[in-house]
């Protein structure tokens, strides 16, 4: 018999969420060819997957609407679906939208907490514990009602503000004692979220910039509780671009001066973005590469702006000052151009299939071997994008070597 895995994703209603419900219902109807899916190509494809037909999902989010409305604004601001496939995928759509419940605003910073509907803002008094509790209630209902065998936790939602460094210091049962004290310390909600799935025996990928499940105190308790976890931070655009080209410059010794990225785009991530403090958060995600591919660090800038006629398509310019033989000073530009949404759909439904089958084996703690997915991998040991992707490849290799001694 067949397993029933959910995909529970934070942000269930945003861009990235609705592209993958999309998606996910064209791929169980044959609708659509699974191009943009790292484990539909061989060494991965081979492996026993979860079938799609076998997926369904549920989520949170802060905001009161559907897939259906969320698909047709993607639609009609960027064109990236066409209404004979939205028409196609509406019963799968009508069908996930019961399992949508109120999110969580506990430590979310003023600009995504201006998002929240009604049924979200009737929780804003609820300290941690209360929300870790309600969210856990509403997975441990998603898994009892779909007889689920395994559940995945996907945090595609807004970026949250940077957080308190002193975290990464605790251990778990110091932030479960401070979680409870008079004045709880301040978790940021993407934890909350991830301390939640863990507890009821959940994987988790954090799919976003927020902090999430990188802290010792959380991988400590993913080991505990015997679950698998990953992240942090999409590679979808930009950053990806870096991490491929920064090993040729540092291969060839061509020492680069700075390196400047303007991105631009008009979505709801963007509109968050375009707040000083959620935009800190994504800076440095993704500036941080660089130094660890060369060795050395740049001058570089990153900017992030919100120009909402964009709407889902994102433009990032790229210049690149780079020193030559006998001191020649020379330069590279590139532009990007492609539909956030779409292209990191693919990338969670490849993550959520490796979190569900290494779940499956009866794995528990963190992923390394996924650093090819993210921007700021938990874990791995490189920041090169080929290399990241051997290491990929090699675990692919090696369950499938498993399980053909079986």
């Amino acid at each position: 018999m067949a397993a029933r895995v959910g995909l529970w994703m934070v942000g269930a209603w945003g861009g990235v969420a609705t592209t993958v419900a999309t998606g996910l219902s064209a791929l169980r109807q044959g609708l659509s060819a699974p191009v943009g899916l790292v484990t539909a190509k061989e060494p991965l494809a081979s492996l026993p997957w979860v079938d799609w037909g076998d997926l369904t999902i549920g989520g949170h989010d802060i905001r009161e609407t559907t897939y259906a409305a969320e698909a047709q604004v993607l639609w009609e601001k960027s064109r990236v679906f066409s209404p004979d496939l939205l028409n196609r995928v509406a019963d799968d759509f009508a069908a996930w939208d019961q399992n949508i419940q109120p999110g969580v605003l506990v430590n979310v910073g003023d600009r995504i907490r201006s998002l929240a509907g009604e049924k979200s803002r009737s929780y804003l008094a609820e300290s941690p514990l209360q929300a870790i509790a309600r969210i856990r209630k509403d997975l441990e209902n998603f898994r009892q009602q779909h007889r689920l065998d395994r559940l995945i936790v996907v945090n595609v939602a807004s970026t949250e503000p940077p957080v308190d460094p002193a975290l990464a210091e605790l251990d778990w049962p110091q932030l479960q004692k401070l979680l409870g004290a008079t004045e709880p310390i301040k978790l940021p909600s993407s934890s909350l979220y991830a301390i939640a799935a863990f507890e009821c025996g959940a994987s988790h990928v954090n799919f976003t910039p927020s902090v999430g499940t990188d802290l010792p105190a959380l991988s400590e308790l993913a080991l505990t509780q015997g679950v698998v976890h990953c992240g942090r931070d999409g590679k979808t655009g930009e950053t990806l671009l870096k991490s491929v080209l920064g090993p040729m410059f540092a291969a060839r010794n061509l020492h680069v001066n700075s390196w400047v990225g303007h991105n631009i785009f008009g979505n709801l991530d963007g509109k968050v973005l375009d707040d000083p403090a959620n935009k800190a958060t994504k800076v440095r995600s993704k500036d941080h590469l660089l130094t660890e591919i060369l060795g050395y660090k740049p001058q570089t800038l990153v900017s992030i702006e919100y120009i909402e006629s964009l709407g889902d398509w994102k433009t990032a310019w790229d210049h690149i000052h780079f020193e030559g033989f006998l001191g020649t000073k020379m330069a590279m530009q590139f532009t990007w151009q492609g539909c956030d949404s779409l292209l990191a759909a693919p990338l969670v439904l490849d993550l959520v299939r490796i979190a569900e089958f290494e779940a499956r084996l009866g794995s528990k703690g963190l992923l390394s071997f996924v650093g090819s997915f993210f921007k700021s991998p938990m874990g791995c040991s490189t920041p090169e994008f080929a290399t990241q992707y051997q290491q990929l490849v090699e675990w692919a290799q090696l369950r499938q070597s498993q399980f053909e001694k079986k």
